[in-house]
Formats: structure tokens, C-alpha cells, sequence
């Protein structure tokens, strides 16, 4: 097939193979170039070749490249979509419109595509560059599954409608009944099916799907009116631990703690209608609610190892009190006492001599006050007021975090989680083999079984609690950086603000929002 003959060169293709014949002398490597953008289905594979022979002036036929097709049809591999390339002159596309439509029409039919032609403008294309000429239908993702959850008390103070926060008035405690709605889960939908460019069903994608999250050992799951619906094994109040629902022991105490009940511990949430007396202790694993009005007088200890505490009127300690909770604590007010939790401490009124560590210490922006004794925070200090006329010494600080030293720190813990869940591994193999024989063990052997079993609950608590503090390290990690003391209203001489290793001991009443600025305490 001849492609162009003229007084310079003579072009050629014969199976694919093009051939070119320099006629002139006066050929250059310049009008080869030329040539490629005038003839776009010219592909030079042997340009030295070329070169050579412009450079001898050798008039011998030479296997310049290939020649390619007018157009060429890529079909990805999902079947959804056709690319086409054309690789004609603009003008060669513009004077044979129709002859190149009906080409593409016979491409696609040859090529079996029969779904979602798209149209092509072909006065507009360039060339060499691909367009989309067919594209499926793509299948449509059906809905994910919906996870709804009973709601937990909302452990924050009430607004009234003065705008005042109530710390005394909080729906603390959620209680439920044996078979009580947890939960539920409407599970994924089907979507829709597509079709691809070949006319072929696409199956439709189903919806994500999420599991229930709960506590196996105080809820089921059933099925209910096409839906997946979480009821509760026992009588109890809900609680969440790690992320995961749960329905705990819930011990209701109708009066006080004291000379009649003896110190309580129990694995399980407290709710006490009267006041724990002096010198008696409440230590539970749960939330404990002491709801009476008159608060809590000198008790000795109340600590919730998983939960928060909630002292509906407040506590006036004697230097003998102290209240822990592994997550918050809500308080009227607090004397003489020391407070310990490792998120947040609310006061509603006042701190009076206290000692108080925590994440964040919250008192009411425009009564609160704390005067005398210590408070520590990881992130930051609100009240209104401190110190007081006299002078008194108030010391308010705020730590901040050492991140590289809690980065450490959440390591070793995660490495000391490793080993003991390796442990956990090998024990529950050997509980496994030993549990087959039990009934036939020896007193002896029995004795050992239960040391095996129990020393494997012991395993399962440090893990929980080393996986508990890890992921408290990373929260503190996540949060900002902005710590601050802030003091809306009168911080009278004797308050020391302490921010990191910068402190400030005050001479003169002042307010306002104090920080590190600079590196520099802004008193």
C-alpha cells in the first residue's frame, strides 16, 4: 500500500511494515518529524536506521516502523467501560466523518458491545487521545446495616432555664429489666444490579455490615421483625466498658452506708438513697450514685474502679475523704478532701482545701470558686473564682503531657500486653486439655484446675486494664495542646497558676485566660 510518494520520498506499508525510500538529497532528519505529525498512524520504531541513510545520501528502500490501525478500542478489565483512540489526521477526521462513524459502529459490533454507547463529537476530538464510546451501568451499593443502641444516662449537668448548670439533679443511672430492648440492628440491603458494556448482568453490592457490640455474658441476640434485636439476660443498669455495651449488677442501698451494711464492695454499679457515714467506704466496679441532699460526711473511701461517681450534695471530708473514679466525678461542692479521676472533674459550687488530680477540673464559669488547697490538671482549669480575701493559698496547676515520654510509656504497656496475652494463649490450651478429664481428677488435680482457671481471670483483668490505660494514653496523645487556667472572674493575691515548669505566685487580684505564650506564663 502506497501512503505518499513525492520528488523527496516514497512511503510504503506492506503487512503492518512501513518502508521508505529517500529519493533527495536534500532530505533532513527535520522533515521526518514532519512526516510523524502528517501521518499519525506512522509509528518509527528504527529512527537510526533513518538517520544513517539521510546522513549517506543512500537511496535503498529502509523498514522505517509500523503502521498502526485508524483506531484502536481499549476495554478495561471490569468490563464497565470502552475507550477509543483515532490515530487520523485532523484533517483526514474532518473530510471522512462519516466513513469513521461507521467504522466505529462495525468496531463495537465486532467487539460484541451492544450496552451504553456513548455518542463522540468527531469534529472535536484530537487525535491520539482516548474517549469514552461505551460505559456500563454501574451495580448501586445497597444500605448499610443501621445499629441503634439504648441510651445511656447523659452523665452532665442539667441547664435550667436561667441558664445555670445543675450539678445536683443528673439522671445518673439507666435501669433495666431481665429481656429490657438493648438494641438493635437493621441488617444491610441488597442494591442494585448494573449491566456491563456487553449487555451482562452486574450483581448488585450489598450494604456494610456491623456486628452488635456487647457483653455476651449480660445480652442476646434475637430475631425480630426482620431485624436483630439485643435484649438484656438480667436485671441491672446499662454501662459501656471499652466500647462495648453491657448490662452490670446494679445494688440499690434504700438508706446509708454505714453501722447496718458495713464497707461495700461490689463488682457492679452503687446507688445509694442516703449518705455513706463517716469512716465507712463504698469501692465498686460500676458508676455510684450517693443521692442524698445533706452529701457525704468524713467516709473514708468511694472509688469506682471502671466508672464515675456522682455525689448529688457534695462532701465535706475533714481530711479524711477521698473519692476515685476511673473516669469522672460529679460533685456539689467539696471540703477538705481529695478528688482523683482520670478524666474529668465537674464542682458545682466550690473546692474548699481539696486535693484534686484529673484530666480537666470544671467549675461554674460564674459562681464557682476554689479556695485553699490543690488542684492538678493534665489539660486545663475553669472557675470563676480563687483564693480569697485573706489571701489564702490556692495553687492551681496545670501539668501538660510529655509526649515522648507517654509514647514510651504506651509501648512498654503494649509490649507488656503481648506477653501476657501469650500467656493467656498457653493457659487456655491447658484448660482446655485439663477440662476433659475433670471428672475424673483427683482432689489434688481439681485444686490445680481452679488455680489454673483463676490465675487465667487474673491474666484477663491486667490485659484489660494495661489495654484500658493504653488507649487513655492515646487520647491524651490525640487532644491539643492548648492548656490553659481559666479565671472569669477574681483571682485574688495568694493563687499560684502554674502551667508545665512556668508558675506565678499572684500579688494582685486579676482574671482572664492564662497560658504558656512564647514559652512564658501570660499573668
Amino acid at each position: 500500500m502506497l501512503i505518499i510518494e513525492n520528488d523527496e520520498i516514497m512511503l510504503s506499508a506492506e503487512n503492518g511494515r512501513v518502508f521508505m525510500t529517500i529519493k533527495s538529497d536534500h532530505y533532513n532528519l527535520k522533515k521526518v518529524d514532519e512526516l510523524t505529525r502528517n501521518h499519525p498512524r506512522l509509528k518509527i520504531s528504527n529512527f537510526m536506521a533513518v538517520k544513517k541513510a539521510v546522513e549517506s545520501g543512500s537511496h535503498d528502500p529502509i523498514e522505517l516502523g509500523t503502521w498502526i490501525d485508524s483506531m484502536e478500542l481499549e476495554i478495561s478489565s471490569d468490563k464497565m467501560q470502552a475507550l477509543l483512540t483515532i490515530y487520523e489526521s485532523p484533517n483526514f477526521i474532518q473530510e471522512n466523518i462519516e466513513s469513521l462513524q461507521m467504522n466505529i459502529q462495525k468496531l463495537l459490533q465486532d467487539n460484541q458491545i451492544v450496552f451504553g454507547h456513548q455518542p463522540l463529537d468527531l469534529p472535536a476530538i484530537k487525535t491520539g487521545k482516548s474517549y469514552i464510546i461505551a460505559e456500563g451501568l454501574p451495580p448501586q451499593k445497597g444500605a448499610d446495616a443501621k445499629i441503634s443502641y439504648l441510651q445511656q444516662a447523659e452523665k452532665t449537668p442539667v441547664i435550667n432555664e436561667d441558664g445555670k448548670a445543675d450539678y445536683f439533679d443528673m439522671n445518673f443511672l439507666v435501669e433495666i429489666n431481665e429481656g429490657s430492648w438493648l438494641g438493635e440492628k437493621i441488617p444491610a440491603q441488597q442494591g442494585v444490579a448494573g449491566k456491563n458494556i456487553f449487555g451482562e448482568m452486574v450483581p448488585p453490592i450489598m450494604g456494610d455490615d456491623f456486628p452488635l457490640k456487647y457483653d455476651n455474658k449480660s445480652a442476646y441476640e434475637v430475631e425480630e421483625e426482620g431485624k436483630t434485636v439485643l435484649r438484656s439476660k438480667t436485671k441491672g443498669v446499662i454501662g459501656e466498658v471499652n466500647g462495648i455495651l453491657t448490662v452490670q449488677k446494679h445494688l440499690i442501698i434504700d438508706g446509708d452506708v454505714g453501722l447496718e451494711t458495713g464497707n461495700i464492695k461490689f463488682d457492679g454499679s452503687i446507688q445509694v438513697r442516703g449518705t455513706v457515714m463517716a469512716g465507712y467506704s463504698i469501692v465498686a466496679s460500676g458508676d455510684i450514685s450517693i443521692e442524698s441532699n445533706e452529701g457525704v460526711h468524713a467516709a473514708e473511701l468511694i472509688k469506682s474502679t471502671e466508672g464515675d461517681v456522682f455525689i448529688k450534695g457534695g462532701i465535706f471530708g475533714r481530711g479524711v475523704t477521698a473519692i476515685e473514679a476511673h473516669h469522672n466525678i460529679f460533685v456539689k461542692h467539696a471540703n477538705e478532701c481529695s478528688l482523683e479521676a482520670k478524666d474529668d472533674i465537674h464542682i458545682g459550687f466550690y473546692s474548699l482545701g481539696a486535693t484534686i488530680f484529673c484530666d480537666k477540673l470544671v467549675l461554674d464559669e460564674r459562681k464557682g470558686k476554689i479556695i485553699g488547697g490543690k488542684a492538678i490538671a493534665i489539660n486545663s482549669i475553669t472557675t470563676a473564682y480563687t483564693g480569697n480575701k485573706s489571701e489564702r493559698k490556692t495553687e492551681l496547676i496545670v501539668q501538660g503531657i510529655d509526649r515522648k515520654i507517654l509514647t514510651e510509656n504506651a509501648k512498654t504497656k503494649a509490649q507488656e500486653m503481648m506477653k501476657l496475652q501469650e500467656e493467656t494463649t498457653k493457659i487456655n490450651f491447658s484448660l482446655s486439655q485439663l477440662s476433659q478429664f475433670k471428672n475424673s481428677m483427683s482432689v489434688q488435680q481439681v485444686a490445680i484446675y481452679e488455680q489454673t482457671k483463676q490465675k487465667h481471670n487474673e491474666i484477663q483483668r491486667e490485659v484489660k486494664e494495661l489495654d484500658e490505660e493504653i488507649q487513655r494514653i492515646l487520647k491524651m496523645l490525640r487532644q491539643t495542646s492548648d492548656y490553659f487556667i481559666q479565671i472569669t472572674r477574681e483571682a485574688n493575691p495568694g493563687t499560684i497558676i502554674q502551667i508545665g515548669n512556668k508558675s506565678s505566685y499572684l500579688t494582685k487580684q486579676t482574671q482572664g485566660k492564662f497560658k504558656l505564650e512564647n514559652g512564658e506564663l501570660n499573668v
